[in-house]
């Protein structure tokens, strides 16, 4: 979880490979109308993005080895994708904003960088009470999926992460 440009579908399909899980992108599972809405530079409501947390929900309730790269901006879209599945651990991923700002303007997605402060302006950091994890993405890809799985292990109290 985290905001566009912290490498949540990079992180997550490296960490998905590492504990042998399937990964899914959470933007492949937003309706048209949302991605339309995105890609014009209009910031998504919550009353956009709550048929997607479902979604969300549902596809993380179906497998017990999965990785789903999702914003997740705010507790209640977490709490609204655990309502279908209750044991989903989230990983943050904490990005300067400099860096993120930099990261979306380097790469071709529907979402411009110009939603960065939308985005940031609705971030609720994972809450200590909440299952998972935050970690800095602030070294190579390798070092940051070591870290990711080796913290998830750690609070899941040595069960295998993923």
């Amino acid at each position: 979880m985290g905001p566009s440009g912290s490498g949540k579908s990079l992180v997550g399909a490296a960490l998905a490979a590492q504990v042998r899980a399937r990964f899914v992108d959470g933007d492949d599972l937003h309706p048209a109308a949302n991605v339309a809405k995105m890609a014009a530079g209009i910031p998504l409501t919550d009353a956009d993005r709550e048929p997607w947390l479902d979604v969300v929900g549902r596809v993380l309730a179906r497998e017990s080895h999965l990785v789903v790269a999702c914003s997740a901006l705010r507790r209640v879209y977490r709490d609204r994708i655990r309502v279908a599945a209750p044991d989903a651990v989230f990983v943050e991923l904490v990005v300067p904003v400099t860096e993120l700002a930099h990261r979306m303007s380097r790469r071709d997605h529907f979402m411009p960088p110009a939603l960065l402060d939308s985005q940031l302006a609705v971030l609720e950091p994972l809450a200590a009470d909440e299952q998972g994890v935050r970690i800095a993405n602030d070294a190579d890809l390798v070092a940051v999926v070591d870290r990711a799985a080796s913290l998830l292990k750690r609070r899941l109290g040595g069960e295998a992460a993923g």
